[in-house]
Protein backbone atom coordinates (compact mmCIF):
# COMPACT_ATOMS: atom_id res chain seq x y z
CA UNK A 1 0.00 0.00 0.00
CA UNK A 2 1.28 3.18 -0.98
CA UNK A 3 2.00 6.47 1.29
CA UNK A 4 0.00 9.40 0.48
CA UNK A 5 2.20 12.56 1.10
CA UNK A 6 2.45 15.64 0.20
CA UNK A 7 5.61 17.80 -0.16
CA UNK A 8 5.96 21.55 -0.02
CA UNK A 9 6.64 22.11 -3.31
CA UNK A 10 3.83 20.15 -4.87
CA UNK A 11 1.41 22.05 -2.52
CA UNK A 12 2.58 25.54 -3.75
CA UNK A 13 2.04 24.11 -7.56
CA UNK A 14 -1.34 22.92 -6.85
CA UNK A 15 -0.21 19.71 -8.77
CA UNK A 16 -2.89 17.07 -9.93
CA UNK A 17 -3.41 14.40 -7.19
CA UNK A 18 -2.18 11.44 -9.52
CA UNK A 19 1.21 13.23 -9.32
CA UNK A 20 1.64 12.60 -5.96
CA UNK A 21 2.47 9.84 -3.33
CA UNK A 22 1.45 10.33 0.12
CA UNK A 23 -1.30 12.19 2.04
CA UNK A 24 0.16 14.18 4.16
CA UNK A 25 4.11 15.78 4.46
CA UNK A 26 5.04 14.34 7.41
CA UNK A 27 8.45 14.57 6.37
CA UNK A 28 8.75 17.99 6.95
CA UNK A 29 9.07 16.68 10.70
CA UNK A 30 11.98 14.31 10.46
CA UNK A 31 14.24 17.58 11.04
CA UNK A 32 12.37 18.74 13.76
CA UNK A 33 11.61 17.52 17.41
CA UNK A 34 8.94 15.85 18.32
CA UNK A 35 5.84 18.38 18.98
CA UNK A 36 6.24 19.73 15.70
CA UNK A 37 2.54 21.36 15.40
CA UNK A 38 2.70 24.82 15.17
CA UNK A 39 -0.60 25.13 17.69
CA UNK A 40 0.46 22.89 20.59
CA UNK A 41 3.60 21.72 22.09
CA UNK A 42 2.86 21.30 25.33
CA UNK A 43 5.38 18.60 25.73
CA UNK A 44 8.47 20.83 24.87
CA UNK A 45 6.85 24.09 26.99
CA UNK A 46 5.57 22.13 30.04
CA UNK A 47 8.35 23.04 32.62
CA UNK A 48 8.42 26.88 31.12
CA UNK A 49 4.86 27.69 30.95
CA UNK A 50 5.36 31.06 30.70
CA UNK A 51 8.68 31.58 29.76
CA UNK A 52 10.25 35.28 29.27
CA UNK A 53 12.11 34.23 26.30
CA UNK A 54 11.17 35.29 22.80
CA UNK A 55 8.34 32.13 21.33
CA UNK A 56 9.61 33.68 17.64
CA UNK A 57 7.67 31.45 15.08
CA UNK A 58 10.04 28.04 15.41
CA UNK A 59 7.37 25.92 13.46
CA UNK A 60 4.98 27.06 10.97
CA UNK A 61 5.54 30.36 9.73
CA UNK A 62 1.98 30.54 7.36
CA UNK A 63 -0.64 32.15 9.06
CA UNK A 64 -3.85 30.16 9.46
CA UNK A 65 -5.06 33.16 7.91
CA UNK A 66 -3.62 33.63 4.83
CA UNK A 67 -3.82 32.80 0.67
CA UNK A 68 -1.06 30.17 1.53
CA UNK A 69 -2.90 28.59 3.79
CA UNK A 70 -6.45 28.66 1.44
CA UNK A 71 -4.38 27.54 -1.22
CA UNK A 72 -2.64 24.41 0.48
CA UNK A 73 -5.99 23.33 2.08
CA UNK A 74 -7.44 23.14 -1.94
CA UNK A 75 -4.53 21.20 -2.84
CA UNK A 76 -5.36 18.78 0.78
CA UNK A 77 -8.56 18.55 -0.55
CA UNK A 78 -8.00 16.92 -3.86
CA UNK A 79 -5.64 14.37 -2.08
CA UNK A 80 -8.10 13.48 0.15
CA UNK A 81 -10.19 13.24 -2.63
CA UNK A 82 -8.09 10.98 -4.19
CA UNK A 83 -7.61 8.77 -0.86
CA UNK A 84 -11.27 7.75 -0.73
CA UNK A 85 -11.07 7.26 -4.00
CA UNK A 86 -8.84 4.85 -3.32
CA UNK A 87 -10.82 3.27 -0.35
CA UNK A 88 -9.22 5.24 2.13
CA UNK A 89 -7.87 3.80 5.58
CA UNK A 90 -9.28 1.36 7.96
CA UNK A 91 -9.88 1.92 11.29
CA UNK A 92 -7.76 0.79 14.71
CA UNK A 93 -9.59 -1.84 17.23
CA UNK A 94 -9.83 0.84 20.29
CA UNK A 95 -8.73 -1.16 23.93
CA UNK A 96 -5.92 -0.93 25.92
CA UNK A 97 -3.76 1.59 24.92
CA UNK A 98 -0.42 0.86 22.56
CA UNK A 99 3.09 1.77 23.41
CA UNK A 100 6.57 0.63 22.72
CA UNK A 101 6.73 -2.47 23.22
CA UNK A 102 3.44 -3.58 22.79
CA UNK A 103 2.24 -6.81 20.10
CA UNK A 104 -0.62 -7.67 18.22
CA UNK A 105 -2.98 -7.13 15.50
CA UNK A 106 -4.01 -4.10 17.12
CA UNK A 107 -0.18 -2.62 16.25
CA UNK A 108 -0.79 -4.49 12.58
CA UNK A 109 -3.63 -2.18 11.81
CA UNK A 110 -2.29 0.77 13.09
CA UNK A 111 0.81 0.83 10.89
CA UNK A 112 -1.76 0.11 8.28
CA UNK A 113 -3.56 3.81 9.12
CA UNK A 114 -0.23 5.18 9.79
CA UNK A 115 1.26 4.22 6.38
CA UNK A 116 -2.06 5.80 4.61
CA UNK A 117 -2.27 8.72 6.23
CA UNK A 118 1.79 8.98 5.35
CA UNK A 119 2.45 8.85 8.83
CA UNK A 120 4.45 6.12 8.81
CA UNK A 121 7.12 5.11 5.93
CA UNK A 122 5.81 1.65 3.64
CA UNK A 123 9.08 0.27 4.22
CA UNK A 124 8.15 -0.14 7.85
CA UNK A 125 5.99 -2.69 6.85
CA UNK A 126 3.38 -4.67 9.10
CA UNK A 127 5.31 -6.19 12.27
CA UNK A 128 2.95 -7.07 14.78
CA UNK A 129 5.99 -5.26 17.39
CA UNK A 130 5.04 -1.15 18.24
CA UNK A 131 8.77 -0.37 17.72
CA UNK A 132 10.64 2.88 18.00
CA UNK A 133 9.01 3.95 14.38
CA UNK A 134 6.03 3.28 15.27
CA UNK A 135 6.36 5.45 18.10
CA UNK A 136 7.97 8.30 16.16
CA UNK A 137 4.80 7.86 13.65
CA UNK A 138 1.87 8.23 16.43
CA UNK A 139 3.83 11.33 17.60
CA UNK A 140 3.64 12.80 14.18
CA UNK A 141 0.05 12.03 13.97
CA UNK A 142 -0.79 13.36 17.26
CA UNK A 143 0.96 16.55 16.83
CA UNK A 144 -1.05 17.04 13.42
CA UNK A 145 -4.01 16.41 15.57
CA UNK A 146 -3.57 18.72 18.39
CA UNK A 147 -2.61 15.87 20.94
CA UNK A 148 0.12 15.57 23.29
CA UNK A 149 2.59 13.75 21.63
CA UNK A 150 3.96 10.81 23.36
CA UNK A 151 3.77 8.23 21.34
CA UNK A 152 0.96 6.24 23.37
CA UNK A 153 -2.00 5.53 21.53
CA UNK A 154 -4.99 5.98 24.10
CA UNK A 155 -8.29 7.07 23.81
CA UNK A 156 -8.35 10.34 22.60
CA UNK A 157 -5.62 9.30 20.31
CA UNK A 158 -7.42 6.03 18.93
CA UNK A 159 -10.63 8.41 18.57
CA UNK A 160 -8.56 10.87 16.23
CA UNK A 161 -7.59 7.60 14.23
CA UNK A 162 -10.54 6.30 13.50
CA UNK A 163 -12.80 9.20 12.28
CA UNK A 164 -13.33 8.09 8.37
CA UNK A 165 -11.75 9.87 5.69
CA UNK A 166 -14.74 10.85 4.47
CA UNK A 167 -15.17 12.90 7.42
CA UNK A 168 -11.77 14.25 7.15
CA UNK A 169 -12.47 15.12 3.59
CA UNK A 170 -15.88 17.20 4.56
CA UNK A 171 -13.82 18.56 7.13
CA UNK A 172 -11.46 20.22 5.20
CA UNK A 173 -13.79 21.15 2.50
CA UNK A 174 -16.15 23.12 5.28
CA UNK A 175 -13.21 24.93 6.74
CA UNK A 176 -12.11 25.75 3.19
CA UNK A 177 -14.81 27.92 3.09
CA UNK A 178 -13.88 29.67 6.41
CA UNK A 179 -10.19 30.24 5.42
CA UNK A 180 -11.64 32.14 2.18
CA UNK A 181 -13.32 34.48 3.82
CA UNK A 182 -10.37 35.86 5.56
CA UNK A 183 -8.52 35.94 1.88
CA UNK A 184 -8.79 40.42 2.41
CA UNK A 185 -6.66 41.93 3.42
CA UNK A 186 -6.48 41.55 7.24
CA UNK A 187 -4.13 43.81 8.15
CA UNK A 188 -0.08 44.18 8.23
CA UNK A 189 -0.51 43.16 12.17
CA UNK A 190 -2.56 41.31 13.40
CA UNK A 191 -3.48 38.67 16.02
CA UNK A 192 -5.57 35.24 15.31
CA UNK A 193 -6.89 33.02 17.96
CA UNK A 194 -8.26 29.52 16.76
CA UNK A 195 -10.48 28.39 18.66
CA UNK A 196 -10.68 24.44 18.10
CA UNK A 197 -6.77 24.87 18.46
CA UNK A 198 -7.04 26.89 21.48
CA UNK A 199 -4.27 29.04 20.23
CA UNK A 200 -2.86 32.46 19.16
CA UNK A 201 -0.72 33.45 16.50
CA UNK A 202 0.85 36.98 16.10
CA UNK A 203 0.86 37.54 12.45
CA UNK A 204 3.33 40.77 10.94
CA UNK A 205 4.55 41.12 7.09
CA UNK A 206 2.65 37.95 6.22
CA UNK A 207 5.05 35.74 8.72
CA UNK A 208 3.88 34.27 11.79
CA UNK A 209 5.88 35.94 14.66
CA UNK A 210 5.22 34.27 17.94
CA UNK A 211 3.04 31.21 18.48
CA UNK A 212 1.20 31.32 22.55
CA UNK A 213 -1.00 27.88 23.65
CA UNK A 214 -4.23 29.45 25.44
CA UNK A 215 -6.87 28.76 27.15
CA UNK A 216 -10.66 29.10 25.85
CA UNK A 217 -14.18 28.96 26.57
CA UNK A 218 -15.20 25.40 27.82
CA UNK A 219 -18.44 23.86 25.90
CA UNK A 220 -20.88 25.41 27.55
CA UNK A 221 -19.37 29.29 28.09
CA UNK A 222 -18.04 29.15 24.60
CA UNK A 223 -15.64 32.20 23.00
CA UNK A 224 -17.34 34.05 19.90
CA UNK A 225 -16.48 34.07 16.66
CA UNK A 226 -15.38 37.73 15.97
CA UNK A 227 -13.30 40.68 14.91
CA UNK A 228 -11.66 43.17 17.41
CA UNK A 229 -9.05 45.36 18.29
CA UNK A 230 -6.64 45.63 20.51
CA UNK A 231 -6.78 49.14 22.04
CA UNK A 232 -5.44 48.82 25.38
CA UNK A 233 -3.10 46.89 27.42
CA UNK A 234 -3.94 46.87 31.31
CA UNK A 235 -1.08 45.89 33.71
CA UNK A 236 -2.21 44.82 37.22
CA UNK A 237 -5.31 45.02 36.68
CA UNK A 238 -8.87 44.79 39.24
CA UNK A 239 -11.19 41.95 37.94
CA UNK A 240 -14.84 42.61 38.56
CA UNK A 241 -17.05 39.32 38.51
CA UNK A 242 -19.63 39.74 35.96
CA UNK A 243 -23.26 38.96 36.81
CA UNK A 244 -23.21 35.70 34.86
CA UNK A 245 -20.63 34.73 37.21
CA UNK A 246 -22.24 35.78 40.27
CA UNK A 247 -25.47 33.76 39.58
CA UNK A 248 -23.08 30.71 37.88
CA UNK A 249 -20.84 30.69 40.09
CA UNK A 250 -19.85 32.98 43.02
CA UNK A 251 -23.23 32.23 45.03
CA UNK A 252 -22.94 28.51 44.64
CA UNK A 253 -18.90 28.95 46.14
CA UNK A 254 -20.09 30.83 49.10
CA UNK A 255 -22.53 28.43 49.92
CA UNK A 256 -20.22 26.30 49.89
CA UNK A 257 -17.54 28.10 51.70
CA UNK A 258 -18.18 31.62 53.45
CA UNK A 259 -14.45 32.08 53.71
CA UNK A 260 -14.49 32.01 49.43
CA UNK A 261 -14.14 35.79 49.02
CA UNK A 262 -12.10 36.49 51.32
CA UNK A 263 -9.67 33.72 50.65
CA UNK A 264 -9.71 34.97 47.05
CA UNK A 265 -9.39 38.83 47.83
CA UNK A 266 -12.63 39.88 46.26
CA UNK A 267 -13.87 42.60 48.06
CA UNK A 268 -17.76 43.32 48.29
CA UNK A 269 -19.34 47.07 46.94
CA UNK A 270 -22.49 47.95 47.80
CA UNK A 271 -24.28 50.49 45.65
CA UNK A 272 -22.92 52.95 47.30
CA UNK A 273 -19.82 52.20 45.80
CA UNK A 274 -18.51 51.02 49.50
CA UNK A 275 -17.03 47.98 50.44
CA UNK A 276 -19.30 45.79 53.19
CA UNK A 277 -18.36 42.38 54.38
CA UNK A 278 -19.43 39.07 52.68
CA UNK A 279 -22.02 38.65 55.39
CA UNK A 280 -23.89 41.70 54.44
CA UNK A 281 -24.93 39.29 51.45
CA UNK A 282 -27.73 36.78 51.94
CA UNK A 283 -25.86 34.26 49.99
CA UNK A 284 -29.87 31.96 49.84
CA UNK A 285 -30.79 34.14 47.64
CA UNK A 286 -29.94 35.92 44.04
CA UNK A 287 -29.21 39.17 46.62
CA UNK A 288 -25.71 39.06 45.39
CA UNK A 289 -26.17 40.66 42.12
CA UNK A 290 -27.41 43.77 43.77
CA UNK A 291 -23.22 43.78 44.67
CA UNK A 292 -19.97 44.59 42.92
CA UNK A 293 -17.51 42.03 43.44
CA UNK A 294 -14.01 43.38 43.18
CA UNK A 295 -10.88 40.96 42.99
CA UNK A 296 -7.80 42.92 43.95
CA UNK A 297 -4.70 42.47 41.53
CA UNK A 298 -1.90 40.40 41.90
CA UNK A 299 -0.31 37.74 40.09
CA UNK A 300 -0.88 34.55 42.51
CA UNK A 301 -4.46 35.65 43.32
CA UNK A 302 -6.11 38.19 40.55
CA UNK A 303 -7.86 35.91 37.86
CA UNK A 304 -6.89 37.83 34.78
CA UNK A 305 -3.12 37.55 36.22
CA UNK A 306 -0.84 40.50 35.57
CA UNK A 307 -2.18 41.72 32.44
CA UNK A 308 -5.66 42.24 30.55
CA UNK A 309 -6.02 43.08 26.69
CA UNK A 310 -8.83 45.23 26.01
CA UNK A 311 -10.23 44.36 22.61
CA UNK A 312 -13.74 46.08 23.22
CA UNK A 313 -16.62 43.67 21.52
CA UNK A 314 -20.38 43.53 22.40
CA UNK A 315 -19.67 39.92 23.62
CA UNK A 316 -18.06 41.21 26.76
CA UNK A 317 -14.71 39.24 26.24
CA UNK A 318 -11.35 39.79 26.52
CA UNK A 319 -7.89 38.43 26.57
CA UNK A 320 -5.70 38.14 29.54
CA UNK A 321 -2.97 36.10 31.22
CA UNK A 322 -3.32 34.09 34.45
CA UNK A 323 -2.17 32.39 37.73
CA UNK A 324 -2.54 29.12 36.78
CA UNK A 325 -0.19 28.93 33.91
CA UNK A 326 -0.41 24.65 34.21
CA UNK A 327 -3.32 24.81 31.97
CA UNK A 328 -0.70 25.34 29.23
CA UNK A 329 0.38 22.35 29.69
CA UNK A 330 -2.82 20.35 28.48
CA UNK A 331 -3.92 19.11 25.50
CA UNK A 332 -7.46 20.12 26.67
CA UNK A 333 -7.74 23.58 27.24
CA UNK A 334 -11.48 24.66 27.36
CA UNK A 335 -11.45 25.83 30.51
CA UNK A 336 -12.39 29.74 30.15
CA UNK A 337 -16.51 31.05 30.48
CA UNK A 338 -15.43 32.94 27.03
CA UNK A 339 -12.28 35.18 27.32
CA UNK A 340 -8.96 33.71 26.13
CA UNK A 341 -5.77 33.03 28.81
CA UNK A 342 -2.74 33.65 27.21
CA UNK A 343 0.06 31.86 27.31
CA UNK A 344 4.23 33.67 27.32
CA UNK A 345 1.96 37.16 27.90
CA UNK A 346 4.83 39.24 28.30
CA UNK A 347 6.14 38.13 24.61
CA UNK A 348 2.47 38.61 23.50
CA UNK A 349 2.73 42.17 25.01
CA UNK A 350 5.77 43.14 24.16
CA UNK A 351 5.00 42.52 20.36
CA UNK A 352 1.10 44.54 20.72
CA UNK A 353 3.13 47.44 21.97
CA UNK A 354 6.38 47.17 20.15
CA UNK A 355 5.62 50.51 17.75
CA UNK A 356 4.96 52.25 20.85
CA UNK A 357 8.12 53.98 21.77
CA UNK A 358 7.48 54.10 24.88
CA UNK A 359 6.87 50.65 25.89
CA UNK A 360 10.59 48.30 25.81
CA UNK A 361 9.96 45.12 27.43
CA UNK A 362 12.40 46.30 30.09
CA UNK A 363 9.01 49.23 30.99
CA UNK A 364 6.23 46.12 30.39
CA UNK A 365 8.67 43.73 32.78
CA UNK A 366 8.88 46.93 35.25
CA UNK A 367 5.01 47.83 35.19
CA UNK A 368 4.31 44.52 36.16
CA UNK A 369 6.79 44.18 38.76
CA UNK A 370 5.58 47.48 40.09
CA UNK A 371 1.92 46.12 41.07
CA UNK A 372 0.43 49.15 40.30
CA UNK A 373 -2.27 49.82 38.13
CA UNK A 374 -1.11 50.75 34.73
CA UNK A 375 -2.44 51.16 31.19
CA UNK A 376 -0.40 51.54 27.78
CA UNK A 377 -1.91 51.03 24.07
CA UNK A 378 -0.40 49.90 20.91
CA UNK A 379 0.31 52.96 18.29
CA UNK A 380 -2.36 51.47 16.23
CA UNK A 381 -4.99 49.62 17.28
CA UNK A 382 -4.13 46.05 16.16
CA UNK A 383 -6.80 43.82 14.61
CA UNK A 384 -7.97 40.44 16.04
CA UNK A 385 -9.90 37.76 14.70
CA UNK A 386 -11.42 34.88 16.57
CA UNK A 387 -11.81 32.06 14.40
CA UNK A 388 -13.69 28.56 14.65
CA UNK A 389 -10.98 26.39 12.20
CA UNK A 390 -10.80 22.59 12.38
CA UNK A 391 -8.86 21.83 9.30
CA UNK A 392 -6.60 23.73 6.98
CA UNK A 393 -3.06 22.79 5.71
CA UNK A 394 0.20 24.82 5.84
CA UNK A 395 3.86 24.41 5.64
CA UNK A 396 3.16 20.79 4.27
CA UNK A 397 1.27 19.46 7.09
CA UNK A 398 -2.40 18.83 6.84
CA UNK A 399 -3.44 19.79 10.26
CA UNK A 400 -7.16 18.66 12.10
CA UNK A 401 -8.67 19.25 15.54
CA UNK A 402 -11.35 17.90 17.48
CA UNK A 403 -14.92 19.98 16.71
CA UNK A 404 -15.17 21.06 19.92
CA UNK A 405 -18.25 23.06 19.93
CA UNK A 406 -19.83 21.03 17.57
CA UNK A 407 -20.24 23.86 14.78
CA UNK A 408 -18.97 21.12 11.79
CA UNK A 409 -22.15 19.19 11.67
CA UNK A 410 -20.26 15.98 11.36
CA UNK A 411 -22.55 14.61 14.57
CA UNK A 412 -20.85 11.85 16.80
CA UNK A 413 -18.51 10.62 14.45
CA UNK A 414 -15.94 13.51 15.68
CA UNK A 415 -16.63 13.32 19.05
CA UNK A 416 -15.15 15.21 21.85
CA UNK A 417 -13.09 14.10 24.80
CA UNK A 418 -15.07 16.40 27.59
CA UNK A 419 -13.46 16.11 30.81
CA UNK A 420 -15.73 16.93 33.87
CA UNK A 421 -15.16 20.61 35.00
CA UNK A 422 -16.34 21.87 38.27
CA UNK A 423 -17.98 25.00 38.03
CA UNK A 424 -15.19 28.23 37.98
CA UNK A 425 -15.38 31.49 38.99
CA UNK A 426 -13.52 33.59 36.75
CA UNK A 427 -14.54 37.14 35.43
CA UNK A 428 -16.42 34.85 32.53
CA UNK A 429 -14.29 31.82 33.19
CA UNK A 430 -14.77 28.20 34.78
CA UNK A 431 -12.08 27.15 36.64
CA UNK A 432 -9.27 25.38 34.84
CA UNK A 433 -10.25 21.77 33.62
CA UNK A 434 -8.31 18.69 34.44
CA UNK A 435 -8.82 16.74 31.34
CA UNK A 436 -8.87 12.63 31.40
CA UNK A 437 -6.08 11.06 32.28
CA UNK A 438 -4.26 14.44 34.06
CA UNK A 439 -2.27 13.88 37.05
CA UNK A 440 0.07 17.50 37.21
CA UNK A 441 -1.58 19.07 39.76
CA UNK A 442 -2.98 22.97 38.99
CA UNK A 443 -1.29 26.00 40.73
CA UNK A 444 -2.92 26.75 43.59
CA UNK A 445 -5.40 25.30 46.02
CA UNK A 446 -8.64 27.20 44.70
CA UNK A 447 -10.13 27.17 41.09
CA UNK A 448 -8.55 29.92 39.09
CA UNK A 449 -11.02 33.33 38.88
CA UNK A 450 -12.24 33.27 35.29
CA UNK A 451 -12.39 36.17 33.01
CA UNK A 452 -15.30 37.31 31.01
Amino acid sequence: MKSFSVSRRLFAQGLATTSLTALVGLRALDAQAAPVDGFTGQAEWEQKYDADSSLQARRTTTPLLSSQTVAQTEAAIQQYRDLVARGGWQGVPAGQSLKLGSKGNAVVALRRRLIVSGDLEESAGLSPVFDSYVQAAVRRFQARHGIGSTGVVAQQTFQALNVPVQERLRQLELNLVRLRSFSGNLGARFITMNIPAAAVETVENGQVFTHHAAGVGKIDRQSPVMQAKVVEVNFNPFWTVPVSIIRKDLIPKMQADPNYLTENKIRVIDKSGNEVPPTAVNWNSMDAVNYRFRQDPGADVNSLGVVRINIPNPHGVYMHDTPAKGIFGDDFRFVSSGCVRVQNIRDYVAWILKDNPNWSRDQIDEAIRSGARIDARPAQPVPVYWVYVTAWANDGLVQFREDIYQRDGFGSGMATLQPTVEPSLDGAEPPAAIPTGSTRPRAGVLPPMADD
